[in-house]
Order: C-alpha cells, then structure tokens, then sequence
C-alpha cells in the first residue's frame, strides 16, 4: 500500500509518500519534499500551485489513501488557522480529483502516534521521524518531517 502524508501550509507544505502493509511499524520512504508558494503571489495562484503540486505528487505515486493534519486553531492566530483551511481545501480538491481517500488526524494524536506525547515539540518529531524510517539525520524543514509522521500514523491507525 502506498500512502502519501500532507502537512498542509499555505507558505509551506510538507509532503511525504511511504510504502507498505497497513499497520506496519516500518513502511518505506519513497520521495518527500516541500512545496513552498511565493509569499507576494495572490492567494488564487498559491492555491493553484498547491493544488498543482500535490496532483503531480498524487499522478507519479497513485497512492491508495492520503494522510492529512486536521485543521486546528489558537484563539491566538485565527488567520493562520484561515490560510491552512484555504491549503487544505486545495489539497483535498487535489484528492479527490484523483479519487484517493482523504485520512484527517489531529496534530496532538499524530504526535503521539510517534513519539508517545502528543505535546512534542518539532525536534522530537523530527528526531523520532528519522529514527522509524532509518535516515541519517532528522528531515527538514519541519513541514516535510511533520508529512511522515502522518503518512506513518496513517500506517499504524489503518485510516482515520
């Protein structure tokens, strides 16, 4: 089975496609990378990028099921919360353009599926993530790293 784990930013979005049996504690990494939209851009075209990006990424490895972080906000930074839910919609429209099933996960459950807390910091995830997959040092950005952990909880939760 092939999953393919999305950490959705509308600056950065973090993706990574995995390889194995459903509950596997150890898939195999394939490709990941980062899509980085142009800040100065208008927020159509960033969208479209995204959504551009992720069909290419969905057209290259057909993957079965798509792992993806849940929208969450901070009473804080409501506009950040805005901008993800803009990403997301443009990635699960990618999704379903290619007919593959969206898993949503909340970042604190992804979190802890990897590292055993779901208060982790990004470092541990990194750590951790690098640890599971078997790479020499931790993934970066942290976007790319938070994309396989998803993709990896997405192989241990079998779905949503």
């Amino acid at each position: 089975m092939i999953v393919v784990g999305i950490d959705p930013g509308l600056g950065c979005t973090g993706y990574a496609v995995l390889e194995g049996e459903m509950g596997s504690t150890a898939p195999r990494l394939i490709e990941a990378g980062a899509i980085r939209s142009i800040a100065t851009d208008a927020l159509p075209l960033r969208l479209l990028q995204i959504r551009t990006e992720i069909l290419s990424v969905l057209q290259e490895f057909s993957p079965d099921a798509m792992g993806l972080e849940d929208l969450y906000t901070e009473y804080r930074f409501p506009r950040t919360a805005l901008l993800m839910a803009h990403a997301r919609g443009a990635i699960c429209l990618a999704a379903a353009e290619r007919g593959v099933p969206v898993w949503g996960f909340a970042a604190r459950q992804v979190k802890a599926a990897i590292t055993g807390y779901g208060a982790a910091d990004k470092s541990q995830v990194q750590q951790t993530v690098a640890r599971l997959l078997g790479l020499a040092k931790p993934p970066t950005p942290h976007d790319v790293a938070d994309a396989m952990a998803i993709a990896l909880t997405a192989f241990r939760r079998g779905g949503p």
